[in-house]
């Protein structure tokens, strides 16, 4: 007997591949899990923080070079830490880890990534010479940390108000609980 004859009737056609609106690559995609606003902060975020990166790598030459070399460690962190959490955010990634998890570190990495590229952009500023590369590196720096820092602060506010709708109204007398239920 051969194999044919008897798996014929039982087994289906294994399907083509996805044909229609989402295939091949945006099937992965799904944007939909972050609100339109911090979507696009996240995207503004990773933006700036590339675009103060390359302009800090024109620059050729300098003076006092440890101010260039910790923005551009910052920066290149930045892009590479922005990009990872909207990797998770937008593709299946987040269905595979728990999502108080990836909010829970885009809290604190969107905090500690903002002050630090705040201070990554302020020490530069101190320590740059004045060239145009590096004045645009330092306003691309602080508009990144800006955004970095609103995201937080939207997050922040998100936070509050989950825990101020699920606290419980302290209506209840003290007295009353001490009470016997039968009297």
């Amino acid at each position: 007997m051969e194999n044919g004859a008897v798996y014929a009737p039982t087994t289906e056609e294994a399907p083509g591949p996805a044909r229609g609106a989402r295939s091949g690559l945006t099937a992965f995609f799904s944007p939909g899990r972050l609100q339109w606003y911090r979507r696009a902060l996240k995207g503004l975020q990773l933006l700036l923080s590339l675009l103060a990166f390359i302009c800090e790598e024109v620059v050729s030459q300098c003076t006092m070079c440890g101010g260039l070399y910790f923005f551009e460690f910052v920066s290149c962190s930045a892009f590479l830490l922005s990009l990872l959490i909207l990797t998770v955010y937008c593709t299946p990634v987040y269905d595979r880890v728990d999502a108080e998890k990836v909010k829970l570190s885009d809290f604190y990495i969107t905090l500690g990534t903002g002050v630090v590229f705040l201070l990554a952009s302020i020490i530069f500023t101190t320590t740059h010479d004045r060239t145009s590369a590096e004045t645009a590196a330092v306003v691309f720096g602080f508009l990144a940390s800006l955004m970095f820092l609103l995201d937080f602060a939207i997050m922040l506010h998100g936070k509050h108000q989950e825990t101020q709708l699920r606290k419980p109204e302290m209506t209840t007398r003290a007295e009353a609980l001490t009470e016997p239920l039968n009297t």
